[in-house]
This record gives structure tokens, C-alpha cells and sequence, in this order.
């Protein structure tokens, strides 16, 4: 089969879930004929993603987040109406999408949660097989913990949901935890984590990692590490113009976002502190390092991701980068063991296979029901 991604550029979660698709798909014989990519003006494509995806990335202008001039808290209604003056630009995008279709010829497009994929897809109806995945899809099990009392949050996290998946063939709900699988709608799938990690051997060291997504969280880390000297503090972040290693304090470094480096060190940490993303608290989870938690201010998506990880055993949710509360609660914490995050992990080879076998039954299905041969460009490899 031949797979075409579109990968949304905000946070580098989505992105290293694609990455290790890409690895999934190889392994299996398949094709990757090129990935679009979500850009904003706020982030870069990280040199890790260009090395690592190894398939044609073409950047497009996608919806993105607006923050506060602290870079920290997420602006929803700001980030509503700067997106709806850029309407045009982004039908150039799905333009620009569909010229890619038509030149590669994709028998499956992947949308790891992009807006203009589920757009493109309804809009489109394009001649392939439209498949969505994201932690964000686990909204439909019934066991999902959503943050009470946000009403018009929720509605917004779910209509987001939604768009991204219009007209979806297969929505892949990346889980913590295996769950049972309630309805047809959706699968329940495990979290998509790179060779590299699951290659790393985990140490107990002396340091706490830390990731932000939005590189105004620095003040806060600076704060908690001047007031905690004795605790040792490895920060990543993605700050533009930033120097590749900072050194603003004796017991606290900043370094800039590093596929080899970050999963050595976490390995290697006595814990991870991280905004409340998915992909990064998974992997502290394969490795068996406990997790705190800090939700990006009015990313209620967030709020309910720190929810879940917690009811998964990851660790614990605070409001601030609060390394001292983390320090003190750590030797208390009980969370899941990391072999059963392991066997729930290698669970995917067998899911991807069910994959294809259903993709192809529905190919057969269709030919059967109309009498006709499906086109070339959508018989599989």
C-alpha cells in the first residue's frame, strides 16, 4: 500500500507518532510517498523530523493556536479569529493537498489530527482510503475523563475532533492502557513510540527532565529551580534563536528539542515534568519513569490528557512546573508497571495487519457490489 501523511505542526507529538508510523510501514513492505505537514510562524519543522521521516515534506499553512505575549496560555477566541482571516490561505492549502494526491496516488492518507485533513477529505472526496489517529479520538469511549464544568470547552475540543475526522474510514484512538472497544466508530490502539525508545535501557539518575511546548513556561522552571538548588534540572524546549545548550542557573540547563538526546536522558531521569501532551508521557511510561503533568492554560485538550495519564497510573497533574511538589510526591507515587506498557505497545504489528485485511475486504466489497474492478491507484500493494 502506498500512505500519504498529513501531520499537524503544532507541539512534536504528532510528529513523532508519524515518525514511528513510518517505521511501522516499512517494516510491513509499505509505502511512504510523502508527508504535509501543519506549519505556523510561531514553530519550525525540527531537524529531527527532516532526518527521521524518510519520505518527501511539503509544508503547508494549517490552523494553529494563538497565544498570550508570555507564550504560555492558549487564546481561544484570539486563535478563532485570527484563523478565520486566513481562510484563503488556508483553501490554498487544501489545493496544494489535492495536487499532492493526484501526483503521488495514495491508497490510504493518514491525518494525524490536522484540520485542513478532515476538510480536505469532505471537501475532496478523494479516490483513497482516509484514516485519522490521536490520542484525541479516545473522546468517544464512554471511559474518557473530560474536565467537568468546561462546557463550551468540551464542545470545542469535540467539534475540533470532529472536523479532523470528516468522512473517516478509520479512527485510530491512541490509549494509555488497552480498553475495551465499545463501538464500531473507532479502535482503540496503542500508543506510537519510536524504535529508538523502545531501544533505550532505563538507569536511576540524579536529574529531572523537563519539556515545554511553549517556551514562555521558562520563567516558571527558572523560578522553581532557583528555589529548589539542590534538585537538578535538564530542560528542552523549541525556542527560536535560542542557543543549542543554555545554562541559566548552576542546577538548570535548557537545551534545544533533540530526538537522540531527550530520550537518553529520559531514560536516565528520576522523573519527566511536562505539559500535559500524550506522546512524551507515553514514553516515560514504556520506560517506567514517573510523570508530572502541567496542562497548557486554556488547552482544555490538555486538561483532559493530564486526567487520563493520572487515571492510567503516568503520574501526577499540577497547575506550575513545581519541581519541589514533584520531588516530595515521587517516592509515593504508584503507577503502572512498564511491562505492561511493553506488551500493550507490541500489540501493533497484529492491529496493522487488521488494518490492511479490512481496507483490502472493503476494496473486494466494492468491486463485488458494482461488478467493477477498483482503479489502479487503490489496489493494494
Amino acid at each position: 500500500m502506498k500512505f500519504l501523511f498529513i501531520v499537524q505542526g503544532e507541539g512534536r507529538g504528532h510528529m513523532t507518532q508519524a515518525i514511528a508510523f513510518a517505521s511501522l510501514l516499512a517494516s510491513q513492505g509499505h509505502e511512504l510517498s510523502g508527508v504535509i505537514v501543519g506549519k505556523s510562524p510561531r514553530r519550525r519543522i525540527p531537524d529531527f523530523f527532516n532526518r527521521e521521516i524518510k519520505a518527501p515534506i511539503h509544508a503547508v499553512d494549517s490552523p494553529n493556536f494563538e497565544c498570550d505575549s508570555s507564550s504560555k496560555k492558549i487564546l481561544i477566541r484570539k486563535t478563532l479569529w485570527k484563523n478565520s482571516l486566513r481562510l484563503r490561505t488556508f483553501w490554498g492549502s487544501l489545493k496544494k493537498i489535492d495536487q499532492l494526491v493526484q501526483e503521488t496516488q495514495p491508497d490510504v492518507i493518514l491525518n494525524f489530527y490536522d484540520l485542513l485533513g478532515g476538510f480536505y477529505n469532505f471537501l475532496f472526496r478523494p479516490n483513497a482510503h482516509f484514516w485519522v489517529i490521536g490520542h484525541q479520538y479516545l473522546i468517544h469511549h464512554p471511559e474518557f475523563p473530560f474536565v467537568p464544568n468546561k462546557v463550551v470547552d468540551k464542545a470545542l475540543f469535540q467539534i475540533n475532533t470532529y472536523l479532523t475526522a470528516l468522512g473517516a474510514d478509520e479512527r485510530l484512538a491512541l490509549s494509555f492502557l488497552p480498553k475495551e472497544n465499545p463501538a464500531a466508530s473507532f479502535r482503540v490502539v496503542p500508543p506510537l513510540l519510536r524504535q529508538e525508545v523502545k531501544k533505550l535501557v532505563p538507569k536511576d539518575g540524579n536529574f529531572y527532565l523537563t519539556y515545554m511546548v511553549n517556551p514562555g513556561y521558562a520563567e516558571e522552571v527558572i523560578h522553581f529551580a532557583k528555589g529548589n538548588p539542590n534538585l537538578k534540572i535538564k530542560a528542552y524546549w523549541d525556542k527560536k534563536d535560542a542557543a543549542e545548550t543554555e545554562f541559566p542557573l548552576p542546577n538548570l540547563s535548557f537545551h534545544q528539542v533533540n530526538d537522540q538526546t531527550f530520550p537518553q536522558d529520559m531514560a536516565a531521569c528520576k522523573g519527566l515534568v511536562c505539559t500535559a501532551g500524550f506522546e512524551s508521557v507515553c514514553e516515560a511510561m514504556y520506560l517506567g519513569k514517573p510523570v508530572m503533568m502541567i496542562p497548557v492554560s486554556g488547552q482544555y485538550e490538555q486538561a483532559c490528557n493530564a486526567l487520563d495519564a493520572e487515571t492510567s497510573g503516568a503520574g501526577i497533574a499540577s497547575e506550575m512546573f513545581d519541581f519541589g511538589k514533584f520531588d516530595q510526591a515521587i517516592s509515593g507515587l504508584r503507577f503502572h508497571s512498564s511491562a505492561e506498557i511493553r506488551d500493550w505497545n507490541g500489540n501493533w504489528p497484529s492491529i496493522f495487519r487488521q488494518l490492511i485485511e479490512q481496507a483490502e475486504s472493503q476494496e473486494t466489497s466494492i468491486g463485488s457490489d458494482t461488478g467493477i474492478e477498483p482503479s489502479p491507484s487503490l489496489q493494494f500493494r
